[in-house]
């Protein structure tokens, strides 16, 4: 008889009973995950559980760390909930496996944007619930976030290897990223010229500002907790300085931010939220500690919690760049590193993000929108298709842009008005085959991050895009949605091509920097003042609103790119397009919410964004029919308003 045992804490334990025909062999094996196989596997099937999946042929294959391995002793209250995460590990790779198979002949830049790259970034959303569900039980799992990297293996083994770590290299390079494309690491450049301090012989050291000496004073009964928070921040930048050392003095500025600065922020922002948290059940406040969480590099012997760096110092090469490339010369916001980190476990929201420094006073706002002269040769007239305020409640969290084929591409909640059929797994075909909301017979689909209430429970706690990624709260449907198509200052506009993909913003802004972000918030009653990086709060009677303005200068040939970005262009200051573009119909998709006075609402987002405003971004489709792109681009040159 074969009887194979493990605990509920996924260290498997053998047991081998003699039976009649005498000692019966006893087979351990593991899966992809590094998780022990079920007790009803046969022998004959054992092997192929065993064993990583080999490509026939020589062919490439996803190669990914385990992550069971670094997981230890699971405690029974979570074990479920891990269990149901490790089993998506596992989907997300035999799904990855699936679509390289279909980029066969594509160049490795197309393979790290539409396979490696979607596949750490669900990785990472699924390693956060696991280190979230241990937390829970008092556990603090360390360096989780550094298995979500894969990288591919040819002609060997796929899937989640035991031996394998987690490598900067396997990610993306610095490119401008799709706005829904989790960007936090960055492949390495090799050149020693963009290295910090390399070649003057003094060795780096992470140096993070000091929380303890920030803390009022502990109560009795949290002391213990803090304490262990504390070492716990202690090891973390110990981890650290190990995996600077092992980067060396050569690594690139964007290596260290991937493999170093940024997962040590993120690890310590989850510590320092539970820090205040119990502090808070303790009866105590805290000021924002969140601006803790940021590290820089120095030299050798200045490490450690030090009392006195700056997170905003110059040395940090985790700092946000200035906003360039958005269409707005004017605005100069930066995503400021305050939240927490750690979605709610009881769903009422605002655990993980926004903080209160997310939003200001509108009346505190001086005006700041300007909009170039149309000039005697420009195009001053509008199209609106009225695609309603997603009344049939379409959602989901795909991305059929930037996350083809996948289920919850996004890891976070879109609303959709027009195309009915929009989802991750739309096509070309299925899209211009639709119905659509549009009254105009527009079949075009537009989508954007859902807003909700975080204080009032949703449907969707349960759910993928939803609590399963930090999403909680109620989805507030928009109190109107305007679609406009505005001309150019400077030139006639021509048609956009059927199927024209584009994005605006940066989903990942708050951690990828604001190069591309794009974020728009006023109030109704004073559109004339526009916050970048801040939620307003409205007077009484006001209502929320977002401007989502899109690229407005087309490559003239290319429907898409690899990033989504480079077959379009915003407009200079003054209208012009860059050399080589052509002037297409400016969209801007205009979206109003009734909502409370004050905090309380906010984005949906990845979870390390920590609904922040900056990352607010849009999508939009062409499926026009060239009739009604045709009356629009004439009613636009013509200084008309149709709709």
């Amino acid at each position: 008889m074969i009887r194979i045992q493990h605990r509920r804490r996924f260290r498997p334990v053998l047991s081998i009973a003699l039976g009649g025909a005498g000692l019966s062999m006893v087979l351990a094996s593991l899966t992809p995950a590094g998780r022990p196989i079920s007790a009803d596997l046969s022998l004959s099937a054992a092997p192929a559980a065993a064993s990583r999946v080999v490509s026939a042929g020589g062919a490439k294959a996803v190669d990914c760390p385990s992550v069971a391995d670094q997981l230890g002793d699971v405690p029974t209250a979570v074990a479920a909930e891990v269990e149901r995460n490790l089993d998506l590990l596992d989907a997300q790779i035999a799904e990855a496996n699936r679509r390289l198979a279909q980029t066969r002949g594509q160049s490795s830049s197309f393979i790290r944007d539409a396979v490696l790259n979607p596949l750490r970034d669900k990785r990472r959303a699924t390693l956060d619930r696991i280190t979230i569900a241990l937390s829970r039980t008092g556990q603090q799992p360390e360096g989780l976030q550094d298995l979500a990297a894969c990288s591919l293996s040819t002609g060997s083994a796929s899937g989640q290897n035991p031996t394998a770590s987690a490598s900067p290299t396997a990610s993306a390079e610095p490119t401008d990223e799709p706005a829904d494309e989790p960007t936090a690491s960055a492949q390495p450049s090799a050149s020693p010229t963009s290295s910090s301090g390399a070649g003057n012989g003094a060795a780096r050291t992470v140096v993070c500002p000091s929380v303890a000496d920030e803390l009022p004073d502990v109560p009795a009964a949290a002391q213990q907790a803090v304490q262990r928070d504390l070492t716990t921040l202690d090891r973390q930048i110990a981890q650290a300085n190990q995996r600077l050392s092992r980067l060396g003095n050569r690594a690139s500025t964007n290596q260290v931010r991937a493999a170093v600065l940024t997962p040590l922020r993120l690890a310590r922002a989850v510590v320092i939220n539970r820090i205040t948290q119990t502090l808070r059940r303790a009866g105590v406040r805290t000021g924002n500690l969140q601006g803790l969480a940021n590290c820089s590099l120095g030299n050798a012997g200045d490490g450690g919690q030090s009392p006195s760096p700056s997170p905003t110092g110059t040395e940090d090469p985790t700092a946000s760049p200035s906003p360039t490339g958005t269409g707005d010369p004017s605005a100069s916001p930066t995503a400021s590193p305050t939240g927490s980190a750690t979605p709610s476990p009881s769903g009422s929201g605002g655990a993980n993000g926004p903080s209160p420094d997310d939003f200001v006073n509108i009346r505190d706002v001086q005006p700041n929108v300007n909009r170039p002269a149309v000039q005697q040769n420009g195009s001053r007239g509008t199209f609106v298709s009225n695609c309603g305020r997603n009344e049939n409640g379409h959602h989901n969290s795909d991305n059929v842009i930037v996350a083809p084929g996948v289920t919850n591409g996004a890891h976070h909640v879109h609303d959709y008005v027009g195309n009915l059929d929009a989802n991750g797994f739309s096509t070309n075909e299925s899209l211009q085959a639709a119905g659509t909301t549009c009254t105009n017979g527009d079949k075009s689909t537009h989508y954007w991050p859902v807003l909700r209430l975080q204080n009032r429970p949703g449907p969707d706690a349960d759910k993928p895009g939803g609590g399963l990624d930090g999403n909680v709260g109620q989805i507030v449907r928009p109190a109107s949605v305007t679609l406009t198509l505005r001309g150019n200052p400077t030139s006639k506009v021509v048609a956009m091509p059927l199927f024209l993909r584009i994005i605006t913003g940066d989903a990942k802004s708050f951690t990828n920097g604001t190069t591309n972000a794009n974020a728009r918030w006023t109030c109704t009653g004073f559109e004339n003042r526009q916050l970048r990086d801040k939620y307003p709060i409205c007077p009484r009677g006001s209502q929320v609103v977002r401007l989502l303005q899109f690229q407005s200068c087309w490559d003239g040939s290319n429907i898409d790119s690899a990033n989504h970005r480079t077959h379009v262009a915003f407009a200079a200051a003054d209208g012009t397009c860059p050399n080589g573009f052509k002037a297409i119909p400016a969209l801007e998709q205009r979206i109003t919410y009734n909502v409370p006075p004050g905090p309380g609402f906010a984005l949906d987002s990845f979870p390390e964004q920590l609904h922040k405003p900056v990352t607010d971004h849009g999508d939009f489709i062409n499926v026009m029919s060239d009739a009604l792109m045709k009356r629009a681009v004439d009613c636009i040159n013509s200084g008309r308003r149709c709709g």
